[in-house]
């Protein structure tokens, strides 16, 4: 996985619903999907915890979370300790992931497989899923292809390994296995995205790491129209 001084800045902020749509939109997606007090649910690339911690507030649902960060795993877990939940958070690598096969009856990934090894952790989520288990996932997207300068530009501020069109998507989630595939285009876009977020802040912040929201404005004004996100969701 690569690192960048943006997930820094999420990690040391404690950016809370720091993807597309924030919170107000997992909800709506959520809601579209049949999940109860009977489900197991993994929230990968869980940050703060903030989805996780709905999830089973609002469903009951049995719930573990997982990120690469220490920092975000020791957020997460406060809040979670903070509303009494019955939801475990652990660190981990969806690219490696610990748990055994065929687990959960849905997968949730915010604003996470652009920064890891996609067919890697595709593979690793349909491992994990049930037979007839879903996935849902908000991820960043481009709309039209960028020249190398350009992808380079925003692959390293953000620390991706690479920027996908909404076909690229589509394909690998495919190529993985994964059936019934739909997409959804939101609006609005990224940079009028102003779902409001939650911080979490860390004792000691590194100083270079406040201008980091002014350079990720920036980097989202310069290619407006063309950094986008979908919403994916499918089944095993």
């Amino acid at each position: 996985m690569a690192t960048s001084k943006y997930l820094d800045f999420l990690s040391k902020f404690g950016v809370g619903g720091a993807h597309p749509g924030g919170l107000k939109l997992t909800k709506q997606i959520l809601l579209s999907e049949k999940i109860n007090n009977s489900s197991t649910v993994f929230d990968v690339g869980c940050g703060t915890g903030q989805t996780a911690a709905y999830l089973s507030s609002q469903f009951g649902a049995k719930v573990i979370g997982m990120d690469i960060n220490p920092v975000m795993v020791k957020k997460a877990k406060k809040r979670i300790a903070g509303h009494k939940l019955p939801v475990e958070i652990i660190v981990g690598s969806i690219e490696d992931c610990p748990l055994r096969d065929e687990t959960f009856d849905f997968i949730i990934s915010e604003s996470v497989l652009a920064f890891v090894n996609k067919p890697k952790a595709l593979h690793e989520i349909f491992r994990l899923l049930k037979d007839g288990g879903r996935f849902i996932a908000n991820e960043l997207t481009i709309n039209s292809d960028l020249s190398l300068a350009n992808r380079e530009e925003i692959k390293q501020f953000y620390g991706l390994d690479s920027v996908l069109m909404e076909q690229d998507w589509v394909s690998l989630l495919k190529q993985s296995g994964f059936s019934n595939i739909k997409m959804r285009k939101e609006k609005p876009s990224l940079l009028k995205n102003n779902a409001a977020q939650e911080f979490h802040y860390s004792t000691y912040i590194e100083p270079e790491l406040f201008s980091v929201m002014n350079q990720h404005h920036y980097i989202l004004a310069k290619y407006q129209g063309i950094i986008d996100y979908r919403i994916f969701t499918c089944s095993k």
